[in-house]
């Protein structure tokens, strides 16, 4: 995990990149941007999280604007539910941004310096075990979610090169995923290097995470003109995957006929031994937090943003973010 601050006179941001992270959206009722008909869920599990950031103003001022927005695990069927969610402090606002991703943001302009403040988030989330039937694999594809974008670089002349060279011999959509999926496993190299580089980098030699991992699947995909979507959440531990991600996590869904939105993870994926347990399937051990790649309302982060105005009032630190994830038995 890293935190990335941008400071200049007048402005500071805090901001956390992924890898290793109650009111509806309207977005979240619509089978073409959500839905699935082709999937079974075979069991459920339920966890408490907790996410907590400690908040501190250093001093020597207080400054004139100071606002924290908290991407919130929402419900997003059939992934997961939320029964349960508490948030302190009780003063905040409550919106959807442009993938409806549920964000809440507090106005925490009152604190003096030399104080902290604790904001803590907690949820009760029902998570499910997805499998996804594929052998209807044809028809006509959407055009949304196709496009190139920042990180997701669907329109570089090695990406797509790249697309087509995986492509030829596929007989379907599922077939091409498939292929994607299959060499990023075998050709990127896993390191934990806590950066944002995007898919185009992932081919370099600097190593890739998984928002690598899931930015070149979602930019090979698009590259094909199958629509693809990134997913950040948090990742709860357990063996056998303690050792390959951290609790921050990205991974994708992909739009394939006959199926709809199907979700993959190329990095849990990459070994062999584990690399069917994430095409089309979905293991309840992800909890998802926001959709899209470059959610505007957290201004290029992921999972929150922090901003405090004028920069060179006082000094404001986020000493403390992390997640505590519990199994319910």
């Amino acid at each position: 995990m890293r935190k990335i601050g941008l400071a200049c006179s007048y402005l500071l941001f805090c901001v956390l990149t992924a890898c290793q992270s109650s009111t509806r959206s309207n977005s979240n009722t619509n089978p073409i941007l959500n839905g699935s008909s082709a999937f079974s869920i075979i069991e459920s599990k339920e966890y408490v999280v907790q996410e907590i950031f400690l908040i501190t103003n250093y001093g020597p001022g207080t400054p004139s604007k100071h606002n924290l927005w908290v991407a919130l695990i929402s419900d997003l069927a059939p992934y997961q539910e939320v029964i349960e969610r508490s948030i302190s402090p009780n003063e905040y606002q409550v919106f959807s941004d442009e993938y409806g991703n549920q964000i809440a943001e507090f106005d925490l302009v009152g604190l003096p310096p030399g104080k902290s403040l604790e904001v803590e988030i907690d949820y009760r989330v029902k998570v499910n075990r997805l499998t996804y039937d594929l052998s209807h694999c044809e028809g006509d594809l959407p055009t949304f979610f196709t496009q190139s974008e920042y990180h997701i670089e669907s329109n570089n002349p090695q990406i797509l090169a790249l697309s087509e060279e995986l492509s030829k011999g596929a007989r379907t959509a599922c077939d091409q995923a498939r292929a994607f999926y299959d060499y990023i496993g075998d050709h990127l190299v896993y390191t934990f290097n806590g950066r944002n580089w995007g898919a185009q980098a992932a081919l370099g030699e600097m190593g890739a995470d998984c928002s690598e991992y899931a930015s070149l699947m979602i930019a090979l995909s698009r590259a094909a003109g199958i629509p693809a979507r990134y997913l950040e959440g948090a990742l709860y531990l357990d063996e056998p995957i303690d050792e390959m991600a951290k609790i921050e996590h990205a991974w994708l869904e992909i739009y394939l006929p006959g199926t709809g939105w199907t979700p993959m993870d190329p990095t849990l994926g990459r070994s062999l031994v584990f690399r069917d347990d994430y095409f089309a399937r979905y293991t309840p051990d992800h909890i998802i937090v926001t959709r899209g790649r470059n959610p505007s309302a957290l201004r290029g982060a992921s999972y929150f943003s922090h901003i405090y105005w004028p920069g060179d009032s006082t000094v404001i630190k986020i000493d403390d973010f992390h997640w505590t994830i519990s199994p319910i038995e």
